[in-house]
């Protein structure tokens, strides 16, 4: 892989790269992935609105919108370490493309045959599970097509590329409606996943797997999976970072139900009130990968995590204690940067301090963890919600976060140096 550039740290970037935008300009591949990534996503998004809208008219129940949801994000999660098994297995490029037409295969299934709920579930489960397996792919993928030194920058691009269109779909869709119904917009979905297949096809070259040491040999898809677990546990800079956002995300994951109350019940505010609190996040979203994109790498990645850790904690906290809506908009804004900086740095440390052979593994197992995490949130906020009040459970969960951001600031720093201090066959394998 790309790693570090020769005699930089673990988490840091050694020598200045370009910015993120330069990089768009300059680097085909990278920039085909990044376009392929914003397509799909907008896609993404506009398809879960129609599915959304579809499963509401055609049942009439919340709970099987509910069920959706489950069914398209929390248990595809579940997956992560068989998902993230299959990037360090088979070449990258292959394995994108086969997920993205298996997604839009299954979209444009339903957009033709607007199946009954079970089957339509079943359709849904195959399009997550195969996103699933594109995630940790696309994100092992960068350092094979950007220097050590441009990580950052390719990272917050790619990020600011994936939210701006997850934050366009909704729009989007609401536009298509009124011409084109629930099925076209469904078919358009689909277009994009195919689209992005091509483009993949087209722009990438090969990405084939690391070769695996004399002393590894062949395994099953399933001890692969069970490695990739290990990894993470033994070592010891990567445990903390796993750990440390899953614990942030399993303290901050009710925001957005809280949101909703705090608007409704604390504010006495409307619906438009609501919409716009849910939305201030993905602003501040935005904004932070487009800045993040521009600094590249003049942010040190280790503190641009514990940062993001705090920002995004702190920004519940002090919603919690928000005295109307125009204040709770803006510390959510600033909450969505601190998420930006905390993803960036998550991506940027991991391809840096993770061997090649097992990094689709530690993306999928991580990220797996992450969605199991929000759902322990979302149930245990839930809870918490019912219990208090909005205020209250966002300042809980705020001071939460702040908790493990203080353990995470407090045991980093010195697993990042015991693992500058490898020996140095050891540390060409981490950078």
């Amino acid at each position: 892989m790309a790693g570090s550039a020769p005699g930089a740290k673990p988490g840091e970037a050694g020598e200045t790269g370009a910015s993120g935008w330069r990089l768009v300009r300059t680097n085909g591949p990278f920039r085909a992935l990044l376009f392929s990534r914003t397509v799909s996503f907008t896609g993404e998004a506009v398809g879960l609105v129609a599915l959304m809208l579809f499963v509401a008219d055609s049942t009439g129940q919340a709970l099987a919108v509910s069920v959706l949801l489950l069914v398209g994000d929390f248990a595809p999660a579940l997956l992560g370490p068989i998902t993230g098994a299959v990037s360090d297995r088979f070449d990258l490029r292959r394995v994108m493309v086969a997920c993205e037409v298996a997604q839009g295969a299954a979209l444009l299934l339903i957009a033709l045959t607007l199946p009954p709920l079970p089957l339509l579930l079943l359709l849904v489960a195959a399009r997550a599970v195969a996103g699933q397996v594109f995630l940790p792919a696309s994100r092992a993928a960068v350092p094979a097509l950007v220097r050590g030194r441009e990580l950052e920058s390719a990272n917050s691009t790619v990020g600011f590329g994936t939210n701006g269109a997850e934050a366009l779909g909704p729009l989007v869709a609401a536009a298509l409606f009124p011409f084109i119904g629930v099925p076209g917009v469904l078919i358009g979905a689909a277009l994009s996943y195919l689209f992005s297949a091509v483009l993949l096809r087209l722009a990438l070259r090969p990405i084939p797997p690391r070769p695996r040491g004399e002393d590894e040999g062949a395994t099953t898809l399933l001890a692969d999976a069970k490695e990739g677990l290990g990894h993470i546990w033994r070592a010891a800079p990567v445990r903390v970072i796993a750990l440390g956002f899953c614990a942030v995300v399993a303290c901050n994951g009710i925001d957005d139900v809280a949101l909703v109350l705090l608007a409704k019940d604390t504010f006495r505010a409307g619906d438009s009130a609501v919409g716009l609190l849910l939305g201030a996040v993905g602003i501040g979203l935005v904004a932070g990968y487009a800045l993040l994109a521009q600094l590249g790498t003049r942010a040190s990645m280790p503190l641009l995590l514990i940062a993001g850790f705090a920002i995004s904690s702190a920004g519940n906290l002090l919603t919690g204690l928000a005295w109307a809506v125009a204040a709770a908009f803006a510390l959510q804004a600033v909450r969505g940067i601190g998420i930006a900086a905390m993803d960036v740095a998550t991506n940027t440390l991991l391809q840096r301090l993770v061997p090649a052979t097992m990094l689709g593994r530690v993306f999928g197992n991580l990220y797996g963890a992450v969605g199991v995490a929000a759902g322990v949130s979302y149930i245990g906020g839930g809870l918490l919600l019912d219990a208090t009040s909005a205020p209250v459970s966002l300042m809980v969960a705020g001071g939460g976060g702040l908790v493990a951001t203080a353990g995470v600031a407090l045991v980093l720093p010195r697993m990042l140096r015991g693992a500058d201090s490898t020996s140095p066959g050891e540390a060409t394998e981490k950078a």
